[in-house]
């Protein structure tokens, strides 16, 4: 027997969810990318993207993954040989210093914790006792997808300016970018990257790139630069240089969508759903948690992100029957462990597209997958998910 008829929802963290309008905003013949309109587009969008980053820099639009979109921020501003600091707090600064140390970068990684988020002392720490500066750059994720956590970039660049380091801040955005708050030259952010399949809401293969005038010019000497990802190449006066090629034309009117639904809901606006639609995830997994069988990988409450939430399952529990359970029988996909939590956590995400009957809609099947399964679990998390949003959604 079975509940799933209907549209499966995705609560995994990326990609995520599309409106249903930017789906229908890439249903067009092609455009004619030497018109008038391709520019204006191309043009908005640039701008738009600077606003998401908060910069008064440059921005770059790639046909890229994230993955991709690391790659351009290496090469564009390092050389074979240059020192990478990684800041590690989960998965993905890691696999962004692991691509650099490819490319010829000598890389470091600041040991962290799964667990926990980044902590600034010891960024500053170890930038004090760099007195030869042969650190060149710093890497960061602002939200682990991984591990579920939250890092405080803002406070890291204080640890960084406090240490009196030149070497650059870049930060990895690619799933907090339009759901959480980000100010990149207010933080002190040198090079910030992102990607279009998580809170902007487009399909994957879209990576951004923002760069201050410091990067710029740290660019100008960079040797591991090369014609497609290079910014110096995207400058020309065509516009076919942009994307060094033919534009991705139905990608960037799906995007340019996304972020018009973005701004008419307000960035402000859209933080808050955020953290409220995290909250109530959080409240549900808290009362599971009382089970002893589900738990945070987050230890710390303010360290978990409003965009993923990361749930331990220990006690001999193997997450794979929950997750099949949700995605066969309710027809809920949600999100495995990756890396050091393969097959020992689920992830459920809470950003982009999502309201609260999705949440709502999240939680409550997997609470009947938790009953089905005679997984112990705390009772009452779906209550609680309920009432923290009925308390703060005010009429």
């Amino acid at each position: 027997m079975t509940v799933r008829a209907g549209r499966e929802f995705l609560a995994i963290p990326g990609p995520t969810t599309m409106p249903d309008a930017v789906l229908q905003a890439m249903h067009r013949p092609a455009l004619d990318i030497y018109s008038e309109q391709m520019i204006n587009l191309t043009e908005s969008l640039l701008r738009d993207l600077s606003k998401l980053f908060a910069t008064r820099g440059k921005s770059y639009i790639y046909i890229a993954n994230g993955h991709g979109a690391w790659e351009a921020v290496i090469s564009n501003v390092l050389s074979r040989g240059d020192r990478v600091l990684v800041l590690e707090s989960g998965r993905f600064a890691i696999g962004w210093g692991e691509a650099a140390r490819a490319m010829g970068a000598d890389v470091e990684v600041l040991k962290g914790d799964w667990r926990r988020a980044v902590q600034p002392a010891e960024v500053e720490a170890r930038l004090r006792a760099d007195k030869t500066h042969s650190i060149k750059a710093i890497m960061v994720a602002q939200v682990d997808t991984a591990s579920g956590v939250w890092n405080d970039i803002e406070a890291i660049g204080k640890a960084i300016k406090a240490a009196g380091h030149p070497a650059l801040y870049m930060v990895d955005t690619v799933a907090s970018l339009g759901c959480m708050p980000f100010a990149m030259d207010d933080w002190g952010i040198d090079v910030a990257m992102s990607g279009s399949q998580k809170g902007l809401m487009t399909p994957p293969g879209l990576g951004f790139v923002a760069a201050n005038d410091r990067a710029i010019e740290v660019h100008k000497k960079a040797g591991l630069r090369t014609p497609y990802w290079d910014w110096s190449e995207r400058e020309g006066s065509e516009h076919y240089r942009r994307y060094c090629g033919t534009a991705p034309v139905h990608l960037l009117f799906a995007l340019r969508q996304a972020i018009d639904m973005i701004y008419e809901e307000g960035l402000e606006n859209a933080y808050r759903r955020h953290r409220l639609l995290g909250e109530a995830v959080r409240r549900a997994v808290a009362v599971w948690a009382e089970g002893q069988v589900l738990g945070f990988n987050i230890a710390d409450a303010a360290e978990r992100s409003d965009t993923v939430t990361t749930v331990t399952m220990g006690n001999g529990h193997d997450p794979a029957p929950l997750l099949r359970y949700c995605k066969e029988k309710c027809g809920v996909v949600i999100g495995v462990g990756i890396g050091d939590l393969q097959g020992k956590a689920f992830r459920i995400a809470h950003m982009g597209h999502v309201n609260a009957p999705m949440v709502l809609g999240t939680l409550g099947s997997i609470e009947v997958g938790l009953n089905a399964l005679d997984i112990p679990h705390g009772k009452g998390g779906m209550e609680a998910a309920i009432e923290w949003l009925g308390e703060s959604v005010t009429p």
